[in-house]
């Protein structure tokens, strides 16, 4: 048997013509097919005997079986070419490449796209090729920081050194009410990952431009656009996995809006909407809390319990912030949105005189008072450092838990 020959037909990544698409979206599929089905297109693309009489195939008809057997052995994958239009199956496809751990690699497919920065976007963005930092702007529009949505980008390209610097990732939501930290979905190295991430990156901060994918605004995917019904999803527990950092559904929105309903509206600067964030963690915490739950059942995940005393309105409301005492005479948490720069009022001089009776003052060189500082969030940081959290949930801003710990 003779050995194979593959040539790589290269076709201009800007070009939007039919004919170029369509090499590139052949061009994929191949190289998508020597990890899928290598054997098979080794068959299809040497001498092969059929019924006993030798048939030779062409170079195009094998590369044309090999595109069409690619796409059968690639599944759902087979409907990535074209862009979509929904944020839920963009984020949707990132995770499908973070939980194979798929790994970095500047000379690798997978799926039928390259395994770096961008083309796990292009992936993500159903992009009918892998572009680079230098030409995916091309493909959304320019959003501000208030407008981010899960699914859009922010794009760091190194014009003067494209090889130096130049990154992009995918933005899965703010994961503080500060919107100082976010969740990015990223190819980086050493495989691909979901983690949180200062905004607007670790490195390069001046250098970030958001963007957002043109099918995505073209199809009038809105700010609660989760890719289904914006309605109630349904009064059964859809289970722990629908909520949490990084999701993005309308089981979150209605969660939200239950808890609104139930006296958690202060926790909530914006939305509710279908995107996991802190307000909704809080606010499921105050409603577990309102019920006697400590410890674990009152992580601010919502377990079968929760959802069902919600949906049925059973248990009891959150109670109010002001003038309220939870379990053990600690005052009720009052929502994060008070502890933000620029806030001043009477719980930021109770916690800072709570954090100095706890001995963790040291960051103060007056005070403390009213108005919100970075003394405060400094202080803040200490007490939750030494509680043994770390990353976001040492982040100086006071949570329920941290809260409860430093009043207990």
């Amino acid at each position: 048997m003779s050995t194979p020959l593959f040539q790589e037909v290269l076709v201009p990544a800007d070009c939007g013509c039919p004919d170029c698409d369509a090499a590139r979206q052949a061009a994929r599929s191949v190289r998508a097919g020597r990890t899928a089905t290598g054997a098979l297109m080794v068959a299809m693309a040497t001498v092969t005997t059929v019924a006993g009489a030798a048939q030779v195939l062409s170079a195009q008809p094998a590369a044309a079986a090999s595109a069409a057997t690619a796409a059968r052995h690639t599944g759902q994958y087979a409907s990535y070419h074209g862009a979509v239009t929904s944020r839920t199956e963009i984020v949707r496809r990132a995770q499908h490449w973070v939980d194979r751990g798929v790994r970095y690699s500047m000379s690798s497919y997978y799926e039928g796209y390259r395994q770096d920065c961008s083309g796990f976007v292009s992936m993500a963005w159903g992009l009918s090729g892998s572009q680079w930092t230098g030409s995916l702007a091309s493909y959304g529009i320019r959003v501000g920081k208030d407008e981010l949505q899960p699914g859009d980008i922010l794009l760091y390209h190194n014009a003067a050194n494209p090889t130096y610097g130049s990154h992009v990732v995918l933005f899965g939501g703010w994961s503080n009410s500060a919107r100082t930290k976010y969740v990015a979905y990223e190819l980086t190295k050493p495989h691909a990952l979901r983690r949180v991430t200062p905004f607007p990156y670790w490195n390069h901060t001046s250098g970030y431009v958001a963007y957002r994918s043109r099918a995505v605004a073209a199809g009038g995917a809105g700010q609660g656009d989760t890719g289904t019904s914006s309605g109630p999803v349904s009064g059964a527990f859809p289970g722990a996995g629908k909520f949490g950092a990084g999701q993005h559904n309308d089981y979150v929105t209605q969660l939200g809006r239950m808890l609104v309903q139930r006296g958690g509206a202060r926790f909530y600067t914006v939305g509710p909407g279908p995107a996991w964030g802190r307000a909704d963690e809080q606010a499921t915490a105050a409603f577990q809390r309102a019920q006697g739950w400590r410890g674990a059942e009152a992580d601010g995940i919502p377990g079968p319990q929760t959802w069902q005393r919600l949906v049925k309105g059973t248990g009891n409301d959150i109670p109010a912030a002001h003038g309220s005492e939870q379990a053990g005479g600690a005052p009720s948490f009052p929502g994060r949105g008070v502890f933000r720069p620029g806030q001043s009022n009477d719980f930021v001089t109770q916690l800072g005189r709570q954090l100095v009776k706890k001995g963790f003052g040291g960051h103060y060189a007056v005070g403390p008072g009213p108005r919100w500082s970075e003394s405060d969030r400094r202080n803040v940081e200490a007490f939750q450092r030494a509680q043994g959290w770390r990353g976001g949930d040492a982040d100086g801003y006071p949570g329920p838990e941290t809260w409860r710990r430093l009043f207990r």
